[in-house]
């Protein structure tokens, strides 16, 4: 036998491993059978989703071939599109004809662009995605900025200011921020503009739909902050609640934190309160706003549909709005599946990241 045959089989360098090694390990697998149970839950929750959307849509006081059939159609139009859409069919196996179809990647034909929903869909997402990262972004921003600065200056004039700002930025609705702002800032001071995802001259070639993006890869800067400052209203307008829940949130989380003893220990062995603010409390702080902002982010997509509609937005919202006024049923199935599949997966993102930033959790 050879050398290699002969030689002994070396065990797993387990000491080459620290503890924390082994701990790191745990929790990465931990975290992945938590995110594939989350992937089941999703499926199963979509399948229900689907469901609800389908049949709904079939009770309301509407006729669905009248839904399907364009306003010029004659009669034996409207008996083929009944045939076509399986209308002829008992309701249960028009849902599996609609769903087989959906697990494939399509969801039918819009009646009125006479185009696949799964393109249409594909081109406004992208505008949705972007107004809602940015609004989200700068209300997170401006919300831990807010909350840390009324807790450093909490018993003073300063945390005063700041409930007062948080108080009315929570009791106005997005929407009405969105048109108060158009008034203000577009009309009336004429700063800002409030029409439109881009200045119309401005002809960008679309890469990845994302136009922050397009603009950068085509070397666009005049286009890249020309979009900045059409994105300024409606991010700004998605932003406002969000800045008053996240700068309470925090500054909550925060005075509570300062209560535990690692607090007045870390101040016995002479740590500057900046340190023990920005070291300690604020990690332990940030787990509670971590949690509030998933839920934030869910519903920031949600808010997107009456902020793109006042901003002339090309995105899912407003291309949910003129299917609702059409009547463009497949169309309305479409994007409303696909606004819950972004919101189920944000908020598995959110668990994973929530049980991640917290052990005991994981420990439980």
């Amino acid at each position: 036998m050879s050398d290699e045959a002969q030689a002994p089989i070396q065990p797993w360098p387990t000491g080459q491993i620290s503890g924390a090694g082994w701990a790191h390990l745990r929790a990465f697998g931990y975290l992945g059978l938590k995110a594939l149970r989350n992937v089941l839950a999703i499926a199963l929750q979509l399948f229900a989703v689907s469901i609800v959307i389908f049949f709904i849509l079939r009770i309301i006081p509407a006729d669905p071939l009248s839904m399907l059939t364009p306003g010029n159609a004659t009669h034996e139009d409207a008996e083929q599109i009944r045939h076509a859409y399986g209308l002829d069919r008992p309701i249960y196996e028009q849902y599996f004809m609609w769903l087989g179809a959906a697990l494939q990647g399509d969801l039918g034909n819009s009646i009125q662009a006479r185009e696949p929903v799964t393109r249409l869909i594909l081109a406004a997402l992208p505008m949705t995605i972007e107004l809602a990262f940015c609004g989200l972004g700068l209300g997170v921003l401006l919300g831990a900025l807010l909350g840390l600065t009324a807790f450093w200056y909490r018993g003073r004039p300063v945390e005063r200011v700041g409930e007062t700002i948080a108080s009315l930025a929570q009791s106005i609705p997005d929407f009405l921020w969105g048109i108060s702002f158009v008034l203000l800032f577009g009309l009336w001071l004429n700063v800002l503009p409030f029409i439109g995802p881009i200045d119309p001259s401005m002809i960008v070639e679309r890469r990845s739909g994302f136009l922050l993006i397009d603009t950068l890869l085509a070397g666009r800067w005049d286009a890249f902050g020309d979009r900045l400052l059409h994105l300024v209203l409606p991010a700004t307008a998605l932003a406002m609640i969000k800045v008053a829940l996240v700068m309470r949130v925090l500054r909550s989380s925060l005075i509570e934190a300062y209560q535990d003893e690692y607090v007045n220990a870390a101040r016995l062995r002479g740590v500057g309160e900046g340190a023990i603010l920005f070291r300690h409390a604020l990690r332990n702080a940030a787990i509670p706003t971590v949690a509030l902002i998933g839920v934030q982010a869910a519903q920031t997509f949600g808010g997107t549909l009456l902020i793109e509609s006042i901003y002339s937005l090309p995105g899912m919202g407003n291309l949910l709005i003129t299917a609702i006024r059409t009547h463009d049923l497949p169309l309305i199935q479409g994007i409303s599946l696909t606004y819950c599949a972004i919101v189920l997966l944000v908020n598995a993102l959110v668990d994973l990241s929530y049980l991640w930033l917290n052990p005991r959790l994981r420990r439980q």
